[in-house]
């Protein structure tokens, strides 16, 4: 059972204190957010993705959660608010000159940069690697960071040259604070989007309803008989109501000239007279 042999424990050695809070390894959290997918927890690999959280992914993990999304895979609560391509963007990152990839032969003759990043910024040549902080920008998707867009301010994008706006500023992999306003941007254009596309439907609805005002009126229906010919009647009365429409007199023409009048067989000078007609019925109207 032991304590014989005149051993004196101590307390710390027989009370349990509270247990310590376990630290996270700060290198270790940087080095698996800026390098591993956020869904897949695999290398991170171009073409790779972002969110409107500032999220890094591998589109092609991305894709795979979109096509088929009851299958059941690990950190899918990451990719909750992601409902199509449209709220991914593909960055546009720039290589860092010192990388020398995942393939490099290590001798042990000299010292190797774990921390080494993939990527670095275009202006300042800062790397990438989560000690300093990073942006990315909505409209084209170049990635800067953070110290070059507030030393060089400008509404024109370093990289690409396309403008952009300061809403369009998204931090990458920030902290929970960071992450809060993403979110709460991302709700209010959201909310914004759903206003105007319900708009816009009231104005498509309303525009349909004055066309169909502004239609002509068609036969009223007819209902059906005895012999159930509804839609025999309908076509007559459509019918008759065509030629009606069809069938105008010369006479009500008040504004045409006499010439023009005397165009129709229904003209005065287009009648024959009593000694032209025939006194006899032939099946041609041709012959007199």
């Amino acid at each position: 059972m032991g304590c014989d042999g005149g051993t004196i424990p101590k307390r710390h050695e027989l009370v349990k204190g509270p247990k310590k809070v376990e630290k996270v390894d700060r290198n270790a959290e940087l080095f698996a957010k800026w390098k591993y997918c956020a869904l897949s927890q695999e290398k991170l690999k171009r073409p790779i993705v972002t969110c409107e959280l500032g999220r890094l992914y591998n589109k092609d993990a991305v894709i795979e959660y979109l096509l088929d999304k009851t299958t059941e895979r690990p950190n899918t609560e990451v990719v909750s608010h992601i409902r199509g391509m449209k709220d991914i963007k593909e960055l546009n990152l720039t290589d860092n000159p010192e990388w020398e990839g995942e393939g490099r032969t290590s001798k042990g003759d000299r010292y190797e940069d774990m921390h080494c990043a993939m990527f670095i910024c275009p202006v300042v040549g800062l790397e990438m690697s989560g000690k300093h902080r990073f942006c990315y920008l909505q409209t084209c998707g170049c990635v800067f960071s953070d110290r070059a867009l507030r030393e060089v301010k400008s509404e024109i994008c370093h990289k690409c040259g396309e403008q952009f706006k300061v809403e369009d500023i998204v931090v990458l992999n920030g902290t929970k604070d960071d992450v809060e306003k993403l979110k709460g941007r991302m709700e209010e254009k959201r909310a914004q989007a759903k206003t105007k596309k319900s708009k816009k439907n009231k104005v498509t609805e309303t525009v349909v309803k004055v066309s169909e005002l502004k239609a002509p009126v068609q036969a009223p229906d007819v209902a059906a008989g005895p012999s159930g010919s509804t839609s025999s009647s309908i076509a007559k009365g459509a019918k008759a109501a065509a030629a009606s429409i069809s069938k105008r007199s010369y006479q009500e023409m008040g504004e045409k000239s006499e010439v023009f009048k005397s165009l129709f067989t229904t003209h005065t000078s287009a009648k024959r007279t009593k000694d032209q007609t025939s006194n006899w019925v032939t099946h041609t109207p041709y012959h007199f």
